[in-house]
């Protein structure tokens, strides 16, 4: 989730039902008087606070934290004979309602074109999402980053979900942040925007002021999330098996493992300190390979809980704001060239890089450094995968597929017995690697003056 560009806030008219909008000096860096902690992490030169790793407060459990969160994924996706709960009833449900009228005018012979007939699924698909809650949303907004894995009206569709998820109450979100801070919101803020800068499916952020006069973003998390996600991956994993060779779309083509993936994705996502502490880990890699060209918001060292998230407050143009940055004076073409190195770079060399990324996770500032944001999915490569994808990326510069494949298989996206030989050989590995790993988009073609 991205806080707005250019949006200035401050401190006065704190708790009133709209924004707090008013003047205020935008952040300045200096590089002249650098914070201590810019020496070994991707970060502003003069931000609100100074990190010190013995002194952040919830870092040392985050690795307990990760491995409990992983230890628990087996469980969640054990396949079951019996329908687990009444959440089946709701999801067959809502699924159904979504998917048969669709299968019955799509036999009478009713859409003119396929096109018309994959934009009616995909809405009624997006629609059914949203009914059904956050778990459902997050997997749309998954499949809305896949363009070239999955339907184009599809990844349209629930492109929606991205930006059309509606906010918590601003009470629902006073009663998070005091449960999980400890104190009356006025007593921790001078100002906190009842209107999020933007919602998602697992939480929404508010642009704030401490009381100590440092703009920050507050992530909060949904009421309740943690315990309904847990619900809906169990019915995910009882409906997956049922579901092998009945979706047309080959990315879908082994539901069990793809309910497997997204349970290690997003159960790592429910708690903010594992989120934070990938903040340190990402800033970290890129300062050791001296990326300079990204910039990662500082955690609060006190403020991070399992469902709030205190963290530095930065500016920037939108990432699809080409012409704004150009305007600006802003080398577009090396703000992707940089990217796409210090993604290269980071999985390749230290196994760690940002998995969330698309535009509406990152943006640009004035001085052309990236900002990265959200870190809630970050992935981790073991020496041994490390060297799959190396494997993979030589084996795409030589048009080698099976070599591609094979790479494949060592990085978990094929079954270790499968035979390379019967697969159907087509060159989409190479595709497959950019959609995942880079996920560009439009704006960053443009940017990149291909398109």
């Amino acid at each position: 989730m991205c806080p707005d560009s250019h949006h200035r806030a401050g401190g006065g008219c704190p708790f009133r039902q709209d924004r707090c909008d008013h003047a205020g000096v935008d952040h300045v860096d200096s590089t002249l008087s650098a914070a201590p902690d810019v020496a070994w992490g991707a970060f502003t030169s003069n931000g609100p606070w100074v990190l010190d790793r013995e002194a952040i407060r919830w870092l040392p459990t985050a690795d307990r934290l990760r491995r409990t969160a992983r230890a628990e994924v087996p469980t969640l996706t054990a396949p079951t004979r019996v329908p687990p709960g009444a959440r089946v009833v709701s999801v067959v449900r809502d699924l159904g309602t979504a998917v048969v009228p669709w299968l019955v005018r799509k036999r009478r012979g009713r859409y003119a074109t396929p096109e018309a007939s994959r934009a009616e699924i995909s809405q009624r698909l997006r629609k059914a999402a949203e009914r059904l809650g956050p778990t459902y949303i997050k997997l749309g907004q998954i499949i809305s980053s896949g363009e070239g894995l999955f339907p184009p009206e599809l990844v349209a569709e629930f492109k929606l979900c991205r930006d059309q998820v509606p906010p918590e109450p601003f009470e629902t979100v006073r009663t998070v942040v005091e449960a999980d801070l400890g104190g009356r919101l006025e007593d921790i803020f001078s100002s906190f925007d009842r209107a999020p800068l933007a919602a998602a499916s697992i939480a929404q952020v508010h642009a704030a002021t401490l009381r100590t006069g440092e703009e920050v973003v507050v992530k909060v998390q949904r009421p309740s999330v943690s315990a309904f996600v847990r619900k809906d991956l169990r019915v995910m994993a009882w409906l997956a098996p049922h579901l092998v060779g009945r979706i047309p779309i080959a990315a879908l083509a082994n539901p069990p493992a793809l309910v497997e993936l997204f349970a290690e994705t997003i159960v790592e996502e429910l708690d903010f300190r594992m989120e934070a502490a990938n903040m340190i880990d990402v800033a970290t890699m890129l300062a050791d390979l001296d990326q300079r060209g990204y910039v990662v918001p500082r955690p609060h060292p006190t403020l991070a809980t399992r469902r709030v998230l205190v963290m530095e407050r930065l500016r920037g143009f939108n990432f699809d704001d080409v012409v704004g940055m150009r305007e600006a004076g802003i080398d577009t073409e090396d703000v992707v060239r940089t990217a796409m190195v210090a993604l290269m770079e980071g999985a390749m060399v230290h196994g760690v890089f940002h998995g969330d990324l698309h535009g509406g996770n990152l943006f640009v500032m004035a001085d052309g450094r990236t900002a990265l944001l959200d870190f809630g999915i970050v992935g981790r490569l073991t020496g041994e995968r490390r060297l799959a994808f190396l494997r993979m990326m030589l084996a795409a510069t030589t048009n080698d597929v099976r070599g591609q494949m094979a790479a494949m298989r060592d990085l978990g996206a094929l079954p270790d017995d499968v035979d390379l030989d019967a697969v159907v050989l087509i060159p989409i590995a190479w595709c497959v690697t950019i959609v995942l790993v880079m996920k560009p988009s439009p704006p960053c073609m443009r940017m990149a003056g291909l398109a």
